[in-house]
């Protein structure tokens, strides 16, 4: 049986505004209307057209999921979720950079930030690498069950879940950009996965 995997990126916040490495922070408050308000419109479109799918992930059935910052939640929460904290589902961590913008540490740490990005492998912050980010999302992968699930998370996280599904080379990271509130969809059955372009809900 074949599972159906909705990603769903958290709303825009004050670390992605300053061009920083978040910290456990909320979602700026105009984007969660900006997204219920879209909601509202989609629900409305799709009830005149007579459509079975829902309006975005509102009222999505099968296993709802999101990361375990506060983010993630509030942004569930607009969308009418009531999903499961998953810690694999968590924001990279930045480790000493978090909190930093990428400006500063770049003037404060120029080697370190070349290395960072030119090699998945690397960690000059002390935390997650790369690399370490697609391995936790490749054994989260591995466990989901068949049927419909929706995920609210990060970039980084939904970068790596693509690069992973999609077999390709561990620097294909910074080459996906995800913006907050996108939706990216893949469908899976025994460990192949397929993304669907122009997903909806």
């Amino acid at each position: 049986m074949t599972t159906r995997l909705l990603l769903i990126c958290h709303a825009f916040t004050p670390a992605m505004a300053a061009a920083s490495f978040p910290e456990d922070e909320p979602v700026e408050g105009r984007g969660l209307r900006d997204e219920e308000a879209g909601a509202a419109r989609e629900a409305g479109a799709e009830r005149e057209a007579g459509a079975e799918r829902e309006a975005g992930a509102a009222r999505m059935d099968g296993l709802a999921l999101r990361g375990p910052e506060l983010r993630c939640g509030q942004t569930a929460e607009a969308l009418g979720l009531a999903p499961e904290p998953v810690p694999q589902l968590r924001d990279c961590d930045f480790g000493a950079w978090r909190g930093r913008t990428l400006a500063d540490v770049q003037a404060a740490d120029p080697e370190g930030v070349s290395r960072w990005l030119a090699d998945p492998s690397a960690a000059p912050h002390g935390g997650e690498s790369v690399a370490d980010v697609i391995d936790r999302v490749a054994g989260w992968l591995t466990g989901l069950p068949p049927g419909r699930v929706v995920a609210v998370t990060h970039p980084s996280v939904i970068r790596a879940v693509i690069v992973h599904a999609l077999g390709t080379p561990p620097g294909a990271f910074w080459r996906i950009d995800v913006e907050p509130l996108s939706r990216s969809e893949l469908t899976g059955r025994s460990g192949r996965w397929n993304l669907r372009l122009g997903a909806g809900a």
